[in-house]
């Protein structure tokens, strides 16, 4: 078959599209022909070797698919040769082939296409665990989540918009807020020209926001603090604005609030099904029913995974980029 690989850590030229050998379906795995793939800044780390795949994960980038199953592997049930799914990933989605831990496998959502379905895996799984699974975001409480017009900020403003919550949104353009607008945020944020905090605080008279889905760690730490309301909760996910920060445990006190900080990829399999069983319970019916939808930006040749990389890097996009194999 063939797959991205990475030939030293570096640009978007170190991603090499080439002939790797086929992966084997094993123990409680799949294996999957996969027809898209989509980027993540995940995927971005990993080129430039920030972020190598936990043990026993495949080596090539791509943390989500959707393909067709071709081969089941022992222990499996409850799947067949031939069925179109898409998958949550530790790695390995840009490629012709991927093995899959049954667990981590998804039905394509009524309504949507197989290209289509490649979007969703990794921004629901993560936007479900953090924001409902772990902060448990609540119907009429507020929440904000920075780069609104994201992936992962497309995906979180519709959902927390289907459990009735109030939502506000940082971006960086115009056009990115007012893409955000047509998805449901009421709270419209350019965080070039304004301070989200006071922006938050005026927008709740005062209160604060319930919930705040941050991808940028450190740079925006204190700052998150000072927007959370009293009882808030605080769940980051990224690390964009950097990794170390001075946090002010008294502000943190006087508001009774609570911060967490999760990843997918290298979580135990079990814990990665819960999600997923999670995923499939709460959000597939709300994409079957026309609630929530995937925002796709473009669609690249998997073998343009190097200029895809670009496009996120310089933030010229709007939701999710897809890699399309051949």
């Amino acid at each position: 078959m063939h797959a991205i690989t990475i030939s030293e850590p570096g640009g978007p030229e170190a991603l090499v599209w080439g002939e790797v050998p086929d992966p084997v379906a094993g123990e409680g795995e799949v294996l999957v022909e996969v027809v898209a793939s989509a980027v993540n800044r995940a995927d971005i780390m990993q080129r430039q070797g920030f972020y190598n795949p936990p043990p026993g994960a495949s080596l090539y980038p791509g943390l989500e698919c959707s393909g067709r199953i071709t081969e089941i592997g022992p222990g499996v049930s409850g799947w067949s040769v031939g069925d179109e799914v898409c998958a949550l990933l530790a790695g390995g989605g840009y490629a012709e082939k991927v093995a899959v831990p049954a667990g981590q496998l998804l039905p394509v959502p009524a309504g949507l296409d197989l290209k289509q379905a490649a979007a969703l895996p990794e921004v629901v799984c993560t936007v479900w665990s953090n924001v409902f699974m772990v902060a448990h975001l609540r119907p009429a409480e507020t929440f904000l989540v920075h780069g609104g017009s994201s992936g992962i900020g497309t995906m979180a403003i519709q959902l927390a918009k289907a459990v009735g919550a109030k939502v506000a949104v940082t971006a960086g353009t115009k056009e990115k807020l007012d893409y955000c607008a047509e998805l449901g945020a009421d709270i419209l944020i350019n965080y070039r020209e304004q301070d989200f905090v006071a922006e938050v605080q005026q927008a709740t008279g005062g209160a604060g926001a319930d919930v705040i889905l941050d991808n940028m760690g450190a740079k925006y730490l204190d700052r998150n603090v000072q927007a959370l309301a009293v009882n808030g909760r605080l769940a980051i996910i990224g690390m964009q604005g950097g990794i170390k920060a001075e946090l002010n445990i008294a502000a943190l006190l006087g508001k009774r609030a609570a911060i967490s900080a999760t990843s997918l990829r290298a979580r135990p399999l079990d814990e990665k099904a819960a999600i997923v069983a999670a995923v499939r319970e709460h959000v597939w019916p709300l994409i079957e029913g026309g609630h929530v939808r995937p925002v796709v930006d473009r669609e690249l040749p998997m073998s343009e995974a190097g200029t895809a990389h670009q496009v996120l890097e310089d933030s010229g996009h709007i939701g999710k980029v897809l890699l399309v194999a051949p």
